[in-house]
């Protein structure tokens, strides 16, 4: 009797430690705001811009989509899990190899799947887009998986995709292994690089369309479906525009925030906190932090000031040897024009004392280098705005001309 009550406690405890693992909270129905209205109005009230805001999230970032910088965060290079934010990646593997009007036929794996789901079934007939919807409001693991098989046939070859689109992007930390984000120990990003993966999904007119939709009615086999948005602070919250959240036993409750005021426009990313509460409460504290202590200040003009100081002062003290005719310098292209910041920028410009002619229009002879504090913002060619040709013998006489006629004067020590 001992023997077998032995037996069915280890049993009970292997299927709750399944269960456990495959655990989401997007299938939880939210009847009820997360954060209170007081709780948003204190959060409001209490921001400061001098001061830092206390966060119970082991990980999270604030970040600038319009330098590409984290401007605020607390372990945002470390290596972490990332539950069902994996999915931003998953759709842009999808909408960027797919047509959003193919119809799927759901295969057996992805019927089975575990987690939160879209409730698919095998062999049910679903559009691209319509999985999309529920692969990014509803967070369907299941739909995950039906996109991955639909897109590379495979979920490892699907993985492949990932990993190669995240190489695009120059991530270092990140590393996927599946399309829906359950624990794996070879499945990781950081703060920093989910908020890079999420600044280029954005930029897909389908995906940030997705994101912020609150609700919307999918089809299944013909038959109509209503979803909403797991996304506690999408229309709760100022500006918010998407994007996704996420959890699992490893990486703890995670939430990628877009918000735009004005202009500045910004992800937050929120990775391991405890509760859902945990997680809307610290992104809401970061998102009013951000917008209280960073300002969006015009790069450009700032560049374009200080490049016109420098060359009014340096330009003709660069010596053209045997160089016909003047210098003529400008700058080249401006790759970042505006930057979210609470200190005014510095400009260093670099540029060559002495060039050999003839030196070709275009020709780099310098760097302007934009700085904040010693974070290397961008750096910024210093070019030859015209040719400047090497002096032929008729010109020498001109000069020996100028120089008997008084016109040119030479003065000695």
């Amino acid at each position: 009797m001992k023997k077998i009550l032995t037996v069915t406690l280890t049993i009970i405890l292997i299927m709750f430690n399944f269960v456990y693992v495959y655990a989401d909270d997007e299938n939880e129905i939210i009847t009820e705001p997360v954060i209170e209205e007081h709780e948003k109005e204190e959060i409001e009230a209490s921001a400061s811009s001098d001061t830092k805001p206390t966060i119970n999230s082991r990980r999270y970032a604030i970040y600038d989509r319009l330098s590409g910088r984290c401007l605020y965060g607390k372990d945002e290079n470390k290596q972490t899990a990332m539950a069902s934010t994996t999915k931003i990646m998953t759709a842009i593997v999808v909408v960027e190899n797919c047509k959003i009007t193919d119809v799927v036929t759901v295969p057996a794996k992805a019927g089975g799947t575990g987690g939160s789901r879209l409730g698919l079934q095998k062999d049910d007939l679903i559009t691209v887009n319509d999985l999309l919807y529920g692969l990014m409001l509803r967070s369907g693991n299941d739909a995950a998986v039906a996109l991955a098989i639909h897109t590379a046939g495979s979920v490892e070859k699907f993985a492949e995709l990932m990993n190669k689109k995240a190489d695009d992007l120059g991530l270092k930390d990140t590393n996927f292994v599946t399309p829906h984000g359950l624990d794996d120990a070879n499945h990781y990003t950081t703060a920093y690089e989910l908020a890079k993966i999420t600044d280029y999904a954005l930029k897909n007119e389908t995906i940030a369309k997705i994101v912020k939709t609150e609700n919307t009615t999918i089809t299944i086999n013909n038959r109509p479906m209503q979803i909403n948005n797991t996304n506690e602070l999408l229309g709760n919250v100022t500006g918010v525009y998407g994007v996704k959240t996420g959890f699992t036993n490893n990486a703890g409750r995670c939430l990628v925030t877009s918000v735009k005021r004005d202009d500045m426009d910004l992800i937050i990313v929120v990775l391991g906190a405890d509760t859902r509460k945990d997680r809307a409460k610290d992104s809401m504290k970061l998102i009013e932090y951000a917008y209280k202590k960073y300002r969006v200040t015009n790069v450009e003009e700032i560049i374009e000031k200080e490049f016109q100081m420098w060359r009014q002062i340096n330009e003709n003290r660069i010596y053209v040897n045997k160089g016909e005719g003047d210098l003529e310098l400008e700058i080249g292209e401006i790759p970042i024009t505006q930057i979210a910041t609470d200190v005014t920028p510095s400009i260093e410009i670099n540029t060559s004392t002495y060039l050999e002619a003839p030196v070709e229009k275009g020709e780099r002879i310098g760097t302007l280098t934009v700085k904040i504090g010693d974070e290397i913002i961008e750096e910024i060619e210093i070019k030859l705005a015209k040719t400047v040709k090497k002096r032929g013998i008729l010109e020498y006489f001109n000069i020996m001309a100028k120089i008997y006629s008084g016109k040119i004067r030479i003065i000695e020590n």
